[in-house]
């Protein structure tokens, strides 16, 4: 495998953070960088120092952290990259202050950015091709000579080099005669077709032959993984993207799903096994870490990747997951989700119970008592497929192996839009075991007052609830002709851990699709706790 080996270049708290809605900041760079570290990508592409204070007090950070005795060896699995321009039009590099910048940040390797296409020098830079070679080559000259190794991105390579090859070329030979460690193709614009992408490479390999030649995608075009995948096929040895595919406009090329398809289906080697077997789990940390919404239909590593809804496809599954699954889920830590609806077949509806009872076979009467319950529950308003956390309640008391750990006996809720922002108030009544509790709690409207009397009532006696928390709140009416009495379907978002599960409430009355939604919540964060869910 050693002529397979692709190195991760992850420039997620760089170029990802520069797109829309994404946010880091100092401290969670931090975090970042642990968890990278300890999955052993080889390069993270950590910010610009100089470019914001939050950058500066990182670096300055990160360096402190490595010069411990305790984290000497962390260099050995992960380079901290510090990313900047090469010097202005007109300037020398002993007085930039971006190439100063660089190598006071401590970090090594360093990345920086120089033009290539003939467009950008003229009308952007406003300078002469001679000088823009010039400050490419001095540029990365001077970063090689203060001890640093050195990575060229050469923006809009491809554009470059479908404009003017020579040109293109000769920018990419000044970073090597500076002594760049590294050439970074890239596709800034995001709209180079796949043929191009390969020949661009083929070209560079073939006429300068770098040891380390990157490709760097945006997905404008959304071909940036399929650019990357072409690229790796036409000789780059380094792939750079984001997890998530975060970044500007359309974003990168996505981590999350090109780690797996190299390593997967192509047989190179990009991290140890255990690693791979965790990226679902790190691609919903990072998603996390930056506060953004995570894609549930990401290939590889959404829920829906594995999610199986048509019965004829599950009963293949079943019979043998190659029929309709292309990897093991398992392989990149993610699990297969058989969808439940009144349109399911026996095969669906067995599969998801022998979760819970391995020897049922799709003619057991428990799965036709199942499918009954299901298609009438349906048929008043429920909707399995978006409360998986509901249908497991509703399965498990179907196998008699849920017995609810709390009653709620009693609850009025009442608000008043004169108190302020804690509008409304709700009080319980709860029967747990022997003891029964009575708790009020104030709320910003009533369905927040419900949940944090809930809470309150039961954290005493389930501390898992205390580490759970309602992530997302949906309502839609179902039947608009009754204008305000109309039946409404209430499905509630629930996280405990790295778990994440939706349960759903019917009725006419808000107030009670919403309690018995947040109900079914609370019932599985402790039987999940307790290892029965």
């Amino acid at each position: 495998m050693a002529d397979k080996r692709i190195s991760i270049y992850d420039t997620t708290l760089r170029d990802g953070a520069q797109g829309e809605g994404v946010h880091f900041s100092a401290k969670d760079k931090l975090f970042y960088m642990q968890k990278m570290i300890e999955a052993g990508i080889d390069y993270v592409e950590a910010g610009w120092p100089g470019a914001n204070p939050k950058d500066d007090e990182f670096y300055r950070t990160m360096s402190s952290w490595a010069d411990s005795a305790e984290n000497q060896d962390w260099r050995l699995r992960t380079r901290v990259v510090a990313f900047g321009s090469t010097c202005r039009v007109g300037e020398s590099p002993e007085k930039s202050d971006s190439l100063n910048g660089l190598i006071a940040s401590g970090a090594n390797p360093l990345t920086i950015f120089g033009k290539t296409w003939k467009l950008h020098v003229e009308t952007v830079l406003r300078t002469s091709p001679q000088e823009n070679l010039r400050i490419i080559r001095e540029s990365v000259e001077y970063l090689v000579k203060a001890g640093k190794e050195v990575f060229f991105d050469a923006e809009h390579y491809f554009d470059g080099w479908q404009d003017d090859p020579a040109f293109a070329l000769s920018c990419l030979e000044a970073a090597m005669l500076g002594g760049a460690k590294g050439l970074v193709l890239c596709d800034t614009n995001g709209g180079t077709y796949t043929r191009d992408i390969t020949n661009g490479v083929q070209i560079v390999r073939q006429e300068l032959s770098p040891a380390i030649l990157g490709i760097h995608t945006h997905n404008d075009g959304g071909l940036a993984v399929v650019n990357t995948l072409a690229a790796v096929e036409a000789g780059v040895n380094q792939i750079q993207g984001t997890w998530n595919g975060f970044g500007e406009r359309c974003g990168n090329a996505n981590l999350s799903t090109l780690i797996p398809w190299l390593q997967l289906k192509l047989g190179y080697q990009l991290l140890e096994p255990e690693v791979l077997h965790n990226i679902s789990y790190l691609s919903r940390y990072v998603a996390e870490l930056a506060n953004y919404p995570f894609d549930e239909k990401q290939p590889f590593v959404g829920r829906s990747a594995f999610a199986h809804k048509a019965g004829m496809h599950v009963d293949a599954v079943m019979k043998n997951n190659r029929t309709f699954e292309h990897i093991d889920p398992a392989s990149v830590g993610n699990e297969r989700r058989v969808l439940i609806s009144d349109q399911s077949g026996k095969a669906n509806l067995c599969l998801k119970m022998r979760r819970f009872k391995p020897e049922i076979e799709k003619d057991d009467p428990l799965v036709e008592l199942a499918m009954e319950r299901i298609k009438n529950a349906e048929n008043e308003g429920f909707q399995y497929e978006t409360a998986e956390g509901s249908l497991d309640l509703l399965l498990l008391e179907i196998l008699g192996k849920y017995e609810q750990p709390f009653t709620l006996e009693d609850y009025h809720v009442w608000s008043d839009p004169l108190r302020g922002e804690l509008d409304s108030v709700a009080v319980v009544k709860v029967q747990v075991g022997d003891k029964q509790v009575h708790i009020a709690a104030e709320g910003d409207g009533p369905v927040h007052a419900l949940d944090q009397a809930l809470r309150s009532t039961l954290g005493a006696f389930f501390p898992a609830i205390e580490e759970s928390e309602l992530t997302d709140y949906k309502v839609r009416v179902l039947d608009g002709s009754r204008g305000t009495g109309s039946v409404v379907r209430v499905v509630v978002e629930t996280k405990h851990g790295v778990n994440t599960w939706g349960t759903i409430g019917v009725s006419s009355n808000i107030i009670k699709a919403s309690a018995k939604a947040l109900l079914d919540a609370l019932y599985l964060v402790i039987l999940s706790s307790q290892g029965k869910a």
